[in-house]
């Protein structure tokens, strides 16, 4: 754990799934204290005519959109830290992905330890 999925509105683009890959395991080993050899990332494209802001396509506009989901063991990060982690991913994605448009979300699930399993 954790296991992070990043949706990106847009074309595919390999060179910008491996940045984002690399900044969220960088970002989530840092600040969250997670060791990267468990760390799991999926990076997904959704054709900017298939994302919606206020019932509008996205492809109307210059700006990218995202989510990030990361998954985490419950109990093992403080407020503060998750709070600073939340801040570091909106900048990261600001940084890679140029013009926003916002509404963003980043979903940070804290997940019973008995009710996962990973190997």
């Amino acid at each position: 754990m954790p296991f992070l999925h990043i949706q990106i509105s847009g074309a595919r683009d390999a060179a910008l799934a491996e940045a984002v890959a690399q900044r969220a395991v960088e970002i989530t080993a840092r600040l969250l204290g997670k060791q990267p050899e468990h760390t799991a990332v999926a990076v997904d494209f959704v054709d900017a005519s298939l994302w919606f802001i206020a019932g509008r396509p996205l492809r109307e506009s210059r700006a990218r959109s995202f989510h990030w989901s990361v998954s985490i063991t419950d109990e093992t990060n403080t407020k503060a830290e998750k709070a600073a982690y939340l801040d570091a991913v909106h900048h990261t994605m600001h940084e890679l992905l140029g013009e926003v448009a916002e509404p963003v979300y980043v979903h940070l699930a804290d997940l019973r330890a008995s009710a996962y399993g990973f190997g």
